[in-house]
């Protein structure tokens, strides 16, 4: 049956990269199994226990998990109904020499917990340096632009000005929020190790006749095979769930930094003051050949809607397990770890190529600040007034009317906004006629945006992003296939 006769997650076929789709695959998920039952028969042949030599040899010539060994544990899974077991006598059929000896004193949740702590370890190297590029990216471009005006925004009205460097910044520092938790739950996380069938280490303690102190160098033997500081200190028949939780936390919030960033890029592409790259033979509609959809944002935006929403299901997983381990746990997770990470990656990679390829139009921006300026400039005029002996109050009221009149045109007849030439040809304002062209400079009204942003990019920033220099000096920005 052709791969087009059965429904793919999209997450494979068009968003994620290779690079996750691996760490996740059946091959990779069935070798690591097997892995682990080769570190743990040399472990336990280490701390005394009678394993063949040839058996460990053999385990270790066959750790990659081949066609045929999936066709042979298939077989096994349609007898036994047991995914795990299938497995083990899979192994034992490639490498008939340790038959007797794969899985010894172990639990089901040996290979499949320790497994996925380590695709989780994996998999959060994977997504930190490329959240660093994003946020590089970031960086460059708030410097480039920190000098720039561009009308501010509250409630989605005109507001005070900042500049395009200033608002990015803004996404910058949200997205660093997410580096730091995730930089926290990668440095926190532990494996689950060898301990038993409800975490008492009973069966252990019984192969090494009643040595605890072996069970705990056996632990140490595998966290430093695996890569991980240590165990976690207490275990049901699994690692506590509260694990996921805390990873997913931390991992699922970036679903929705991304869709806080890239609903703005997509309000300012509205306003035509800045878009994500458009290739030149992209086609925005099939409909009307005009249009230049975000869509690349709006990917984005739909993916961290999904990832945003998984720690729910995480929360009730975790809430769900009864006493020592209920397996209403397993279906769930196999889809939602995979989902996370390979959602996480997508976005990135999207981002990645939104954020280095930016275009901004000051001509439009300076357009629309154009039409808002001469309000914004009203209480410089006032001053200005006060200075040269005018009442403030009278002041108020005259600029008062010439607004609303301004404002009328703008909105009620399509026009520009004409106060400027209104307060010119009021006698009452000619005190400050002169002044009145100065007053308007953009630069006058972004308060310390520049600096804000050179301190920022400069030193937080830059600090955050040190740890990933070698990837950064090296990361070409992401190309989507599709």
């Amino acid at each position: 049956m052709s791969t087009n006769d059965k429904y793919q997650t999209p997450l494979s076929t068009r968003y994620a990269s290779q690079e996750m789709m691996t760490i996740f695959s059946a091959r990779e998920r069935a070798s690591t199994w097997r892995q682990l039952w080769v570190w743990l028969a040399e472990a336990e042949k280490e701390l005394g226990l009678k394993i063949p030599d040839d058996a460990i040899t053999q385990m270790r010539e066959h750790v990659v998990v081949t066609d045929a060994a999936f066709a042979i544990a298939r077989d096994y899974e349609e007898k036994f109904r047991h995914d795990v077991m299938a497995h083990v006598h899979a192994f034992g059929e490639d490498a008939p020499a340790a038959a007797g000896s794969i899985h010894l004193g172990a639990t089901s949740c040996y290979v499949t917990d320790n497994a996925d702590l380590i695709f989780q370890q994996r998999a959060l190297d994977l997504i930190l340096p490329k959240l660093a590029k994003v946020i590089q990216n970031l960086q460059s471009f708030a410097l480039e632009y920190k000098d720039m005006p561009v009308l501010g925004f509250t409630h989605y009205q005109p507001a005070q000005l900042i500049t395009v460097g200033k608002r990015a910044t803004q996404w910058i520092q949200e997205l660093m929020m997410d580096l730091e938790d995730i930089e926290t739950v990668r440095a926190g996380l532990k494996f689950r190790g060898a301990q038993g069938t409800t975490g008492s280490q009973a069966t252990f303690l019984e192969l090494f006749e009643g040595d605890a102190d072996k069970i705990k160098q056996l632990n140490a033997i595998l966290c430093k095979k695996a890569g991980f500081p240590s165990t976690y200190p207490i275990s049901t028949q699994t690692y506590s769930r509260k694990v996921d939780l805390r990873v997913a936390n931390a991992v699922c919030a970036l679903g929705a930094t991304a869709q806080r960033i890239c609903s703005d890029i997509r309000h300012l592409a509205n306003l035509k003051e800045m878009e994500e790259p458009f290739e030149k033979s992209q086609i925005g509609s099939s409909a009307m050949a005009y249009k230049r959809n975000p869509m690349r944002c709006e990917r984005i935006t739909a993916l961290g809607r999904k990832l945003a929403r998984l720690p729910a299901n995480f929360t009730a997983t975790f809430e769900g397990q009864w006493f020592e381990r209920t397996l209403d746990d397993s279906a769930i997770r196999r889809m939602d770890i995979p989902e996370m990470f390979l959602l996480a990656d997508s976005i990135l990679l999207a981002m990645d190529n939104v954020t280095n390829g930016l275009v901004v139009y000051p001509n439009v921006i300076r357009s629309r600040l154009n039409q808002e300026l001469p309000f914004m400039a009203t209480e410089s005029i006032l001053m200005k007034l006060a200075a040269h002996g005018v009442s403030r109050q009278d002041a108020h009221e005259e600029i008062r009317v010439l607004s609303h009149e301004a404002s009328a045109v703008v909105k009620q007849q399509g026009g520009t906004n004409d106060l400027l030439a209104r307060i010119k040809a009021t006698e009452f304002f000619k005190p400050v006629w002169n002044d009145l062209d100065n007053l308007l400079d953009p630069a006058l009204f972004i308060g310390n945006c520049p600096k804000i942003v050179e301190d920022f990019c400069n030193g937080e920033v830059a600090e955050s992003l040190e740890k990933y220099k070698d990837f950064l000096s090296k990361s070409q920005t992401a190309k989507l296939s599709i």
